[in-house]
């Protein structure tokens, strides 16, 4: 389970089957594992309420959880992505669109990570 606060700009574009990357912002600033989306965002049933440790009454399922061993630091991610583009460390919202090779970058970062 991942809490999605209401004013998140992008999570009406959340649906079951997206690929998404667990991010820990500041001071951490790095990833720390990929899931994919089991349902889109909604209110929290009252089972979900129970079981969902933070203080977000709504948001979505995860499933094909990966936690990575080896964090990625979003420094090394950046230093490998063409410096013009729009890619940051530092989000003002929980939930931030990507394009397909900012993911894949991110893949292969925790692949030689933990190899």
């Amino acid at each position: 389970m991942w809490g999605v606060d209401a004013d998140e700009s992008h999570s009406v574009a959340l649906d079951v089957g997206d690929l998404v990357l667990i991010y820990l912002g500041e001071p951490a600033s790095e990833f720390i594992g990929r899931a994919e989306l089991a349902s889109a965002v909604h209110a929290w049933t009252p089972a979900e309420a129970r079981a969902f440790p933070g203080d977000s009454d709504r948001g979505v399922l995860l499933a094909q959880v990966e936690e990575w061993e080896t964090p990625v630091p979003m420094d090394l991610v950046l230093s490998r992505l063409d410096s013009s583009a729009k890619a940051k460390a530092n989000f003002d919202v929980g939930v931030v669109q990507i394009i397909e090779h900012e993911y894949e970058t991110v893949l292969a970062v925790a692949a030689e990570r933990s190899a």
